[in-house]
């Protein structure tokens, strides 16, 4: 059962079943349109993004170290300008993405991994809780990537 559980949770952190997966929601968006916020839209698909790595870090390392300190909320969970800083800080909140997204899946794979105590620094969370909450959070904010584009013309 745990190990179907597991497997379910995996899953869902990749992005699969009724939703657009990450890789999906970036690819080929172009450079020139990661800063542009439209008309009546609150973020830019930078914004999004660094808030779904920031968001998503937070998360892994609440999960994996009972000394860790959240951002402050909501400031610290959002980038300071709508566009990148500079022409590679794109790559590198990517990159950054997918290996905090691979660790949590490889902290949920493990055997050794506690799923459902919950964690002494925490108030009632467990392991379970942290990697759905993470597939919902990430999930919700990768929907508004796709209408984002869908709004420049650049899905589809």
């Amino acid at each position: 059962m745990a190990d179907q559980l597991r497997q379910e949770l995996d899953r869902l952190l990749q992005g699969h079943g009724a939703h657009a997966t990450f890789d999906d929601a970036i690819k080929g968006l172009p450079e020139r349109l990661r800063g542009t916020k439209p008309q009546n839209c609150p973020h830019s698909a930078w914004e999004l993004l660094e808030h779904l790595r920031i968001a998503q870090w937070d998360m892994l390392e609440f999960s994996r170290d009972p000394r860790h300190k959240s951002p402050a909320w909501p400031s610290g969970y959002w980038p300071s300008t709508a566009e990148p800083p500079d022409p590679k800080a794109w790559d590198r909140s990517v990159d950054s993405f997918r290996a905090d997204n691979q660790k949590m899946r490889d902290l949920v794979a493990n055997r050794d991994s506690d799923l459902f105590t919950p964690f002494a620094h925490g108030d009632g969370q467990n392991l379970v809780r942290e990697a759905l909450q993470m597939a919902d959070h990430n999930a919700y904010h990768i929907g508004e990537l796709v209408f984002l584009r869908r709004i420049l013309r650049t899905w589809g």
